[in-house]
């Protein structure tokens, strides 16, 4: 999706009938911004298409497990002999190699390994997933988007293509670096211990009388001290903040305060204040608020509201994207584009080969 929605022409190639697809395909916002064929790419018929597809492409990514694409003859090996230019991207949960690596895994357990699931969540209970934003899409996708196009850029240096490895695991591990320097500066004492992990009393999410939340992230003490004044307690006299052993009694003075008035009072009064303050939003929300809509941060397409396409340029503007399409719909018109003739798409059809 990140390629695509900055022009890249991408074809995606599916199994024939077989791609677990929970959602119809305008709602599966990921396929966004690009044409769709099935292949099997277990008969000698779809070996050879995907073989011309990559020999002239720039780039090719692959998502199966450790030995399937050159057991079907479109491994590196095999595609870089015909295109030397070829980026080929692998994307696998465990890596090439290891001891995990043809063992299946999903996000939960990427994290899991990497000690990101350890560090979320509040001393005492156990760990807080964090969606699939850190293995699948942050560790994943972002990581090979950007490795994809740090070798496309060396390629047009050197003329010379080459693989690019993103594993999840490595990549979740990738994002803990800086809990890493925490940890050897003896500044980390695990979940929920550290400023930015939730203990700190002026750095959190407070509960409001509507029963919904506000964040705070006063970390800095100006800031702090703004939001003593604008929240009533800048005469009290307050358990000092530099000492943690303070920061129960403080935080449960601060939630006392939050608690009585709603989300939406607090952001009226704090909104367009120097205190780091943001109302805690569903995902309805989210896209009718006045920052998001002045900067026209959400999109809609087909029907659908979803993120636009980031981050921004100053000159060239990526184009508002289309939804996405069940695999087959454009057979043809996809790979026309890429030089096939009509013969030769009708008797990929008629071979069952593709669709």
């Amino acid at each position: 999706m990140m390629l695509a929605d900055m022009g890249a022409e991408v074809l995606r190639i599916d199994r024939p009938q077989s791609r677990f697809r929970p959602l119809e395909a305008r709602f599966n916002l990921l396929d966004r911004n690009r044409r769709a064929i099935a292949v099997d790419i277990k008969t000698p018929q779809g070996i050879d298409l995907v073989r011309r597809l990559a020999e002239t492409a720039d780039a090719l990514i692959e998502g199966f497990r450790p030995g399937v694409m050159e057991r079907c003859k479109l491994g590196p090996d095999d595609l870089l002999k015909a295109n030397p230019r070829l980026v080929y991207g692998r994307m696998t949960g465990w890596g090439q190699d290891g001891p995990l690596a043809q063992l299946p895994g999903h996000d939960v357990n990427y994290v899991a390994l990497t000690g990101v699931l350890d560090a979320i969540g509040q001393v005492g209970e156990p760990p807080v997933l964090p969606l699939n934003l850190v293995g699948d899409l942050g560790g994943g996708g972002m990581y090979l988007a950007f490795g994809m196009m740090c070798a496309l850029w060396e390629a047009t240096r050197s003329g010379r293509g080459q693989v690019v490895h993103a594993a999840m695991v490595d990549r979740s591990a990738s994002l803990m670096t800086m809990f890493h320097g925490f940890l050897a500066a003896g500044r980390w004492n695990g979940r929920g211990t550290n400023v930015i992990a939730g203990a700190a009393p002026y750095y959190g999410i407070y509960a409001t009388s509507d029963g919904k939340y506000v964040s705070i992230g006063a970390a800095e003490q100006p800031f702090y001290l703004e939001l003593l004044r604008l929240i009533g307690l800048a005469d009290e006299a307050l358990p000092d903040r530099a000492d943690p052993h303070n920061w129960p009694a403080l935080r449960e003075r601060l939630a006392a305060v939050f608690r009585a008035k709603s989300r939406d009072e607090w952001a009226a009064l704090l909104g367009q204040a120097n205190v780091c303050f943001a109302p805690v939003l569903d995902l309805q929300e989210v896209p009718q608020h006045p920052h998001h809509r002045a900067r026209n941060t959400y999109v809609e397409v087909d029907g659908i509201v979803q993120p636009a396409p980031a981050p921004r340029f100053s000159r060239t503007r990526p184009p508002t994207p289309s939804a996405g399409v069940e695999p087959g719909v454009d057979l043809a018109a996809a790979l026309e584009t890429w030089g096939f003739s009509t013969t030769e798409i009708d008797a990929l059809r008629s071979s069952s080969t593709a669709s």
